[in-house]
């Protein structure tokens, strides 16, 4: 008989999930339910979706407060008013004003006011209604004369499950305040009554008040809500209309064929003509059809991008030029793209340089108008160190005890306890909504039929609601998303472009496969500034594969995924690969369906292929299963389906236990966090162009990487790796440098942005004047014609900007303070007098301190680090380039901190992997094993003796 129930989507106030409080009305033998969250309808459709399984009829709704002040329950007849009640939510979240103290005369939803805000209502439209609580009844009385019986209704609050459930929401009530809990109000809690009560226990308390009870029952028999799970809900039609759309799919499709293979061959044809008829069939025509529109614009703006995904396994994507991946030249599993049973369009993650991803944004919410298009949401959750310094702040323990809480996670006293407690109770709870990385919904219908959106600091609308809630709907996304390598490959073409008057074809795939100086980077793992193979853990898969080739890259992307090292096929299929003794077989047809990866599972399509020709499971069930990997999903009815009918089906086929459970182990393990071949090939695509660049055009490369504000590393170590290609450094000069760093011979300058405290206004000034008036002829002529305070001023100095001058920094420095100090004195004085000339004794200069002033001014000195050390360096030290003749042996040398992954081993003990360069400037790899990560840590960036074995 509740009206109102609150779940932990009411951020910062409710205590429980969708199923804890389905399960709440299950015990109690309830036959219907609203769920009424706090200005917020994340939780609807889990709650839509979850409530037949507990034997529950669904009620959405809407709890709209003022703060939390509750204004009025809004409560959906039927789909039409939940559209209603998210649009009205949706313009008052946007346009950040109060909801109004009497609500619209909805058409098709109910409005339930508390019974406080009576006398403040003049009058109640057709499907408006005063909400008595148990507590309240006494009061009717005394105002029921005024108000018929036919307008009264229960309104009870359902928001606790225990004590404790009520304890977690104070806690976050104070959270929210950011109050401590002893001074929390007692207007910014729930009442302790809204906690379940039994279907008997109201109607005791309401047999006097039979009409009321009566009213309540009529509004939950009238609410139906139906979301059609599952049913395709985007966008269906692109263009005209269906049949127009189909013949637009087709003409585009063999039009791009045309340039893609300009020979079409009945492979490729009988390809294309496979996947049209399923696209259509399954109607996914319009979705081919808005990614295509999407990247026709891009290139129509000269904006570079990649697609990759599961749809990158599609011939018909390829020639639509959505993706650059050949699936005929790859042989790439078609299944995995896309079949006959799959409810869902393949995944399209198509990737554009940050700084043109969100001019394709606007277009897209031009294009299909913001009724039709938002963003998605996801979950901020509550989290490890985060809700222990939050619940340790509420409670009043000073923040010293705080870290050390943290730290050793162990209690000294019972306040302590408390938030050891309560942190696991809140341990993944939702915070707040979150923009998801790049998804991006386009529904035929308007997207309020199934959300509120709300309009966060981007300025695109959000909906309510995250990815897998999405995907139940049949809403499904359009990855846009940004990345810097993109940047790094546009803005090299250009200087390319500029110094050389060549323009580079970098779509050209096929030549970049067999050019030899980029087999000989991968060998070698020079891939530093290069797209997702520069990373100290990839560049040491590339050193022990010993690959070449851009197959060998594929696979390299995809084994590096935690699930693939995690399950021990990454180790296995290195040594397989290497070494043909070692491909031994699990069984026969693993070893038939992954001929290609030597028996090894490899990529997401292995999955299916696995339990669909070794287990025998269906297309679909196959790709529930590839699904059901992820942490959520794996704990639906559905996937745990699926699992036992595999090891029933392997049971029945007659394979041994220890077989399968050892496949099914692999499965698990991996399946959620490798790529499918096709967006493994997308990536080795972008490699291949950034390590052609790298290859080629090298300082035109490292600058451009730079300027996209370096990849993996830090600025640091690109500015080393551009010195190590041969070129010269130079700090921002202020005749001669721009804004970004910029390239003169062999010379890089460095960019005015490098330097943290020069602001953006001197940077313009500098460069407008010298571009309008000139070079600056000397340090005197500078401060003539630029205006700077003294700050600024010392910045370019002791940034080295006037070495052209061959004066020296602090004689500029004692310069610029006399000519700062005679700038206010003239301005005071009514004759002034010239200065006499400044006479300066000679000033004692060490190199060091250029270094220093690099430290503090750009955070990394342009001199080698080893040149800053006070004391010598210990003598019988190796290098790096040593180190293959030394396996076994236990050495010692000096490295240069680059890089730091902290991991856990398998009984939960720290270990380190290092990242070093030497005095060379070559690479130094280091595993630090829990006793050695204890006994000698860190201590920042720096320079460091390592002492170990040499191991290979």
């Amino acid at each position: 008989m509740y009206l109102s129930s609150h779940t932990y989507y009411s951020f910062r106030y409710g205590t429980l999930s969708v199923k804890e409080l389905l399960g709440l009305a299950q015990q109690q033998d309830a036959w219907a339910l609203p769920i009424t969250d706090i200005n917020n309808t994340s939780g609807c459709i889990d709650f839509a979706r979850e409530a037949p399984n507990f034997g529950i009829k669904p009620i959405v709704g809407i709890d709209f407060r003022n703060g939390m002040r509750q204004e009025y329950i809004g409560l959906a007849h039927n789909m039409e008013g939940f559209y209603e009640l998210n649009v009205f939510l949706s313009h008052h979240l946007a346009e950040n004003i109060p909801f109004p103290l009497g609500a619209p005369n909805f058409k098709h939803a109910f409005i339930i006011y508390p019974f406080r805000k009576m006398p403040q209502i003049n009058s109640l439209g057709m499907y408006h209604y005063i909400g008595v609580s148990i507590r309240e009844l006494d009061k009717l009385r005394f105002v029921q004369k005024n108000l018929s019986h036919n307008k009264i209704v229960l309104l009870e609050h359902l928001s606790f499950s225990s004590k404790r459930s009520i304890n977690m929401h104070r806690l976050l009530r104070a959270i929210d305040n950011n109050v401590l809990l002893s001074k929390l109000g007692v207007e910014e809690q729930e009442n302790e009554t809204a906690i379940y009560q039994s279907t008997n226990y109201i109607q005791q308390q309401l047999k006097n008040y039979p009409a009321i009870l009566h009213n309540t029952k009529e509004i939950l028999e009238a609410c139906t809500i139906d979301f059609e799970m599952g049913i395709n809900k985007n966008k269906g039609v692109f263009s005209s209309g269906e049949q127009a759309d189909i013949e637009l799919l087709r003409k585009q499709t063999m039009k791009g064929a045309q340039k893609r293979y300009i020979v079409l061959n009945p492979n490729i044809v009988n390809r294309i003509e496979k996947e049209l008829e399923i696209i259509v069939r399954l109607g996914f025509t319009s979705y081919f059809l808005i990614n295509w529109d999407i990247v026709n614009y891009a290139m129509h703006k000269n904006y570079f991008y990649v697609g990759r995904g599961s749809g990158a396994n599609s011939i018909v994507a390829y020639c639509l030029f959505i993706t650059d991946v050949d699936p005929i030249d790859l042989d790439l599993y078609f299944e995995r793209f896309i079949n006959p049973y799959r409810s869902s369009p393949p995944d399209f993650d198509i990737d554009f340089s940050w700084k043109d991803r969100d001019d394709i944004i606007t277009y897209i919410f031009q294009k299909h108008t913001p009724n039709h298009t938002a963003l998605l949401a996801t979950y901020s959750t509550f989290q490890g160190k985060a809700i222990l310094r939050e619940l340790g702040k509420v409670m009043g323990i000073p923040k010293i005890e705080i870290e050390h809480l943290i730290y050793t996670q162990k209690a000294q006293n019972k306040i302590q306890q408390l938030v050891l407690t309560y942190a696991l109770c809140l341990q993944g709870f939702p915070n707040h909504l979150s923009i998801h990385a790049g998804g991006i919904l386009i529904s035929q219908k308007s997207i309020y039929n199934y959300s509120a959106t709300q309009i966060p600091p981007k300025g695109y609308p959000i909906v309510q609601f995250s990815m897998l809630e999405a995907e139940d709907l049949g809403l499904y996304k359009y990855d846009i998303l940004s990345q810097r390598g993109l940047g790094h490959i546009k803005d090299t073409l250009k200087l390319i472009e500029k110094r050389k008057s060549v323009k580079v074809d970098i779509r050209n795939i096929r030549i970049l496969k067999n050019d030899p100086d980029i087999k000989d980077l991968i060998r070698g793992a020079s891939t530093i500034g290069c797209f997702y193979v520069e990373s100290p853990a990839m560049r040491m898969l590339l050193t022990k594969l010993e690959a070449d080739t851009y197959q060998g890259l594929v696979a390299a992307s995809s084994i590096i995924r935690p699930g693939v090292a995690k399950s021990g096929m990454m180790r296995e299929y290195i040594l397989r690969f290497r070494d043909p003794s070692r491909r031994k077989s699990v069984h026969p047809k693993i070893d038939e369906l992954m001929k290609e990866t030597y028996g090894v599972m490899v990529y997401q399509e292995d999955v299916i292929k696995v339990a669909h020709y070794f287990a025998g499971l269906s297309l679909a069930e196959a790709d529930i299963l590839r699904r059901g990997m992820s942490g959520k999903f794996r704990q639906r009815s559905e996937f745990l389906k699926i699992k036992h009918k595999f090891f029933e089906n392997c049971q029945q086929k007659g394979y041994e236990q220890g077989v399968v459970k050892e496949i099914w182990r692999q499965i698990e393990s991996f399946a959620h966090y490798s790529f499918s071949k096709g967006h493994s090939a997308s990536y080795a695509v972008e490699s291949y162009q950034s390590l052609y660049l790298k290859a080629h055009y090298p300082l035109e490369f490292i600058v451009a990487v730079i300027n996209n504000f370096g990849g993996f590393y830090r600025t640091e170590l690109y500015i080393h790796e551009a010195r190590m290609n041969g070129a010269n450094i130079q700090p921002p000069c202020v005749n001669l440098s721009v804004r970004l760093a910029s390239i003169q011979g062999e010379n890089i300058y460095l960019g005015f942005n490098l330097l943290k405290s020069l602001n953006k206004n001197t940077i313009d000034a500098i460069i407008n004047e010298r571009e309008q008036n000139g070079p600056y002829r000397n340090f005197q002529d500078f401060i003539k014609r630029v205006s700077l305070s003294l700050e600024q001023l010392k910045i370019l100095i002791r940034a080295g900007s006037f070495r052209y001058t061959s004066v020296g920094k602090k004689e500029l420095l004692w310069e610029a303070h006399l000519h700062k100090k005679k700038s206010k004195t003239s301005s005071s004085q009514l004759f002034v007098s010239e200065p006499k000339p400044l006479v300066l004794p000679e000033l004692d200069y060490q190199k060091v301190e250029d270094a220093f002033d690099e430290l503090e001014l750009f955070g990394f000195s342009l001199c080698s680090p080893f040149e800053m050390l006070k004391d010598p360096l210990p003598s019988g030290r190796l290098f790096a380039h040593r180190l293959k003749q030394m396996l076994q042996k236990y050495i010692f040398v000096v490295g240069y901190l680059v890089h730091i992954k902290t991991t856990s081993t398998s009984n939960h003990k720290k270990m380190h992997f290092g990242t070093f360069i030497d005095e060379k400037g070559y690479f130094i790899d280091t595993v630090h094993f829990p006793p050695s990560a204890k006994k000698y840590p860190f201590r920042g960036p720096g320079c460091y003796e390592l002492q170990g074995k040499v191991t290979e």
